[in-house]
């Protein structure tokens, strides 16, 4: 038995390394999951709960290299989608498959092959386990191909059948056992502990589940952020999984907060080192001056963005422009810049939208850009209000860019607040 556990050490160790080498956004999620064998009296296949990975040898020993992949990061994207905490009052079992179609369709994404159990469905793709959860019957038959062993209200299991509550009460007879691996994997030193890949004897008994959701929650979103840095730079993060973790770590922050945000640090005074006049002396000391600060703000009208939107936006700029200083230039774009336009505002001049403002046709921001470079207006910020969805320019400007975005698309470069 000990050389059969070796060897599914060895082969969970290759999986993992190879994702490591070729996704290393998923690679890097998993890595946060040390693995534990477990008894397959109550592991049919593998499960998580949010601290370890538990895998029954026999099941990973039937899986390809490439399928074995697929649940190791199967596992780290329940974690790293934080499930485990955001059932609320949903039925578990509903929750747990709703979860999975999640999941499975982000890998498929990612072109991992799946085993033959994974829960599979096209018309799925791209939704959240919230938006599934709807359209799933009230009692889903399908079977999760894991166990999610977040909470005490049953399980996930895939395949036959589910721990019986006689099982969750010989486990709560050892909760010495279940409280110290809380504490190894909650905390980040128990991910350091990557080297001993599975504890010497198998979990005999399904583990207690976490006490403290939001400071896991917490851990896992830090762990997704530092994941997706990571990929970035490496430049293997793709495009749909690079839509999905913006969406993930999108601010919670109010629009208005943000934008006064960034509009703050443009504007920020600074110090002078500018040479006195000789009659206060030779040295050359520091002075905090203060100037206005230019701002370019421009209206999407391509016809995705009602007029009441707009208007709501330009009162926020307007509030905003007083505290900061700004002088703003107004522009509006659908395809092509609008007529009549630039409209210019001093510091202490109210704005309002331009009468007869007209659009609707496609989208392209590349016209905005054009311009600013033809009239060389170098603003110390652009304030772009749009949906996103068009055409962008091929090189990212010399000036600071803020996108404030009503919907779903990604931007290329510059800071993406959502309209929430």
């Amino acid at each position: 038995m000990a050389q059969d556990i070796k060897a599914i050490e060895t082969k969970l160790a290759a999986a993992r390394t190879r994702l490591i080498l070729d996704k290393p956004f998923l690679g890097s999620l998993v890595m946060h999951l040390p693995l534990k064998a477990a008894d397959p009296k109550w592991c049919e296949t593998t499960a998580t709960d949010a601290r370890f990975f538990y895998f029954n040898p026999d099941y990973i020993a039937r899986l390809t290299l490439d399928q074995t992949q697929f649940v190791l990061a199967h596992e780290a994207m329940h974690c790293a989608l934080s499930h485990f905490n955001r059932r609320n009052h949903r039925q578990k079992h509903r929750w747990d498959v709703a979860c999975d179609y999640a999941v499975n369709m982000i890998l498929d994404d990612e072109r991992m092959p799946p085993p033959d159990a994974a829960l599979m469905n096209a018309q799925y793709r791209g939704l959240s386990a919230e938006e599934i959860y709807p359209l799933l019957h009230e009692d889903p038959p399908e079977q999760t191909m894991d166990q999610h062993l977040f909470d005490d209200s049953g399980s996930g299991q895939g395949g036959e059948g589910e721990p019986e509550d006689e099982d969750r009460d010989d486990d709560s007879q050892g909760g010495d056992q279940g409280e110290g691996e809380e504490e190894g994997g909650a905390g980040e030193q128990g991910d350091a502990s990557e080297a001993s890949q599975a504890e010497a004897g198998e979990q005999d008994a399904p583990p207690q589940p976490p006490m403290d959701l939001d400071q896991l929650d917490e851990q896992w979103q830090g762990r997704l952020a530092a994941a997706a840095t990571a990929a970035r730079q490496a430049g293997k993060l793709s495009s749909s999984m690079m839509r999905l973790v913006d969406d993930l770590l999108a601010p919670k922050l109010p629009w208005r907060a943000l934008l006064a945000r960034y509009m703050m640090n443009a504007a920020r005074d600074d110090y002078s080192f500018q040479r006195t006049s000789r009659r206060e002396g030779e040295a050359m000391m520091p002075r905090l001056y203060s100037q206005s600060v230019k701002v370019a703000v421009v209206l999407d009208t391509s016809g995705s963005i009602g007029d009441d939107e707009l208007r709501e936006f330009l009162a926020e700029i307007d509030a905003l422009k007083a505290q900061v200083r700004a002088d703003v230039v107004l522009h509006a774009c659908d395809d092509k810049l609008a007529e009549g336009g630039p409209w210019r505002y001093a510091m202490w001049e109210a704005m309002n939208l331009p009468d007869g403002l007209l659009g609707g046709g496609g989208t392209d921001f590349r016209p905005v850009f054009e311009w600013l470079d033809r009239d060389r207006l170098d603003p110390d910020l652009l304030v772009y209000f749009t949906d996103a969805e068009g055409r962008f320019p091929a090189a990212e400007p010399r000036f600071p860019v803020v996108w404030l975005v009503k919907g779903k698309a990604p931007v290329p470069f510059g800071v993406r607040i959502q309209l929430n």
